[in-house]
């Protein structure tokens, strides 16, 4: 029988599961929540133990999953299906935390990597139909949840305040990674700027948009879900599409150790663009046309910056696996940036084309 232990058979016991469980084993690689895979004798569920260290409002989160899984449903999309408490609650506090329960969606695959072009095409037009499905949706009832998640100016703050500290005496050993990061100061505020004067619309985002929060048909490979709604808030096009190139459009997984393996793929950005743009082609506007390779370039910064920074004040936020983790995944991520500058004028003529063909 797979691992489970006696408290968690208990935190389950408190959700009118349809079946005996027979296994509750760990599942997935995230970051944030302890996820575990609950399997009975009728179907398989997500159980999750929320980080409420990093979501520490869980009422009005599982709030705004619901109102917006609730939406999606009623257009016919699927998506996320909470099992409430015995209580009738949406999450369960046991005395280590908030835990919640979702119907596992079976047949299903997601990917750490891009497979193919043709994959990463259909994850853009997957995001973009997601943006679409929620602009009629009324943002107005969401909660943030994470102040300022994609402010990058913020974020290079909080950069600079744990460099500054040193709190584990870290600087010394990445001090050309602190610098490049640095030397990119005077690009942070280019989409909240937009956002603060109007040139840039106020969207309801997901904020998340790794291609492994896409569910994918494990027969046909074609979208079905998106997942992971905890992030789901009003913010710039830039961010969903941005975060989307920074995992997807590089040739190597977000740790990679050898630098030599990890590139930007223009192939990729010209895909995930052809399903994205294609989806929103009534609605982008040219600033956000023009910005989008700008995007690409900005969610990567932010994470590899966010990345440098827990390893910095000794990784609070990212889980990791041994000591580097995160220096390790800042490196992919200026990689990709420096690949990026040196491409933009490839991008930014992708980006043209689609636009034309969309016209």
């Amino acid at each position: 029988m797979a691992q489970h232990d006696a408290h968690l058979d208990a935190v389950v016991e408190n959700f009118p599961l349809e079946g005996t469980v027979e296994s509750i084993a760990p599942y997935g690689d995230g970051h944030i929540n302890t996820t575990y895979l609950v399997t009975t004798g009728v179907r398989r569920y997500i159980l999750q133990r929320m980080n409420t260290d990093i979501f520490p409002d869980t009422a009005n989160l599982m709030r705004n999953i619901e109102l917006v899984t609730d939406f999606l449903r009623s257009q016919g999309q699927e998506t996320l299906d909470i099992i409430r408490t015995s209580d009738g609650a949406s999450y369960y506090e046991a005395p280590d935390g908030p835990y919640r329960v979702f119907v596992f969606i079976e047949n299903t695959i997601s990917y750490n990597l891009v497979p193919d072009a043709d994959v990463f095409r259909d994850a853009g037009a997957a995001f973009g139909q997601f943006q679409n499905q929620l602009a009629r949706f009324d943002a107005s009832q969401l909660t943030e949840t994470i102040a300022n998640f994609h402010n990058t100016p913020s974020r290079f703050r909080d950069f600079q305040a744990a460099v500054e500290a040193d709190s584990m005496g870290r600087a010394a050993g990445c001090r050309d990674e602190i610098d490049f990061f640095m030397n990119h100061a005077d690009e942070y505020s280019v989409i909240m700027d937009g956002l603060a004067d109007g040139s840039i619309p106020l969207r309801v985002t997901h904020n998340d948009t790794k291609l492994n929060n896409i569910l994918m048909d494990a027969d046909t490979h074609k979208a079905r879900a998106i997942i992971d709604l905890d992030t789901v808030m009003p913010g710039s096009m830039l961010f969903d599409f941005g975060d989307s190139i920074r995992f997807g459009a590089s040739t190597a997984l977000e740790d990679e150790k050898d630098l030599d393996k990890v590139h930007f793929s223009t192939e990729l950005f010209r895909a995930y663009a052809q399903g994205f743009v294609g989806e929103l082609r009534d609605s982008i506007t040219a600033r956000e046309a023009e910005l989008l390779p700008m995007g690409g370039k900005m969610m990567t910064m932010e994470c590899g910056m966010r990345f440098l920074a827990d390893y910095l004040v000794g990784d609070t936020y990212f889980a990791t696996k041994y000591p580097e983790h995160n220096l390790v995944r800042a490196r992919t991520q200026i990689k990709l940036v420096q690949e990026m500058e040196q491409k933009a004028g490839e991008t930014d003529a992708i980006v043209d084309e689609i636009m034309n063909e969309a016209r």
